[in-house]
């Protein structure tokens, strides 16, 4: 799982020729990871939302704030190990259009090791919040 970290809304920063040219390359990226089987699915996330916390039974929401750095969208990828993951993540377009990002490179867990509890996959139905 690639988690995009940003600085800046390439909206914002980049002139609006330069962000067609960011998206088209995100575009190209995406098709290249669909064609090599690489890819399962991939979202820029909205920068608009609500954080929740819990201390002592008293629920606390409030909006969310951008903070020096965001996480901007994920791709869940198919990769064989950190090794490849890395190297999919280094052709990301982000690095040539936005070079304030950094890229979160994590495996997810399929299953808890104390109670084997297997963690469900391929979800036929998605709610997007």
């Amino acid at each position: 799982m690639f988690f995009i970290r940003k600085q800046s809304d390439s909206q914002v920063t980049l002139s609006p020729e330069r962000h067609q040219q960011f998206l088209k390359g995100c575009e190209a990226y995406i098709a290249n990871l669909k064609k090599e089987g690489k890819l399962i699915s991939a979202q820029p996330i909205e920068r608009d939302g609500d954080i929740i916390s819990c201390s002592n039974s008293e629920w606390k929401e409030v909006p969310f704030n951008e903070t020096k750095e965001v996480i901007g969208g994920y791709y869940h990828i198919r990769a064989e190990d950190l090794s490849e993951a890395i190297i999919i993540a280094k052709a990301n377009p982000e690095f040539e259009f936005n070079p304030d990002t950094r890229i979160e490179i994590r495996p997810i867990k399929m299953k808890e090791a104390t109670t084997g509890f297997v963690y469900p996959a391929n979800l036929k139905s998605i709610t997007h919040i």
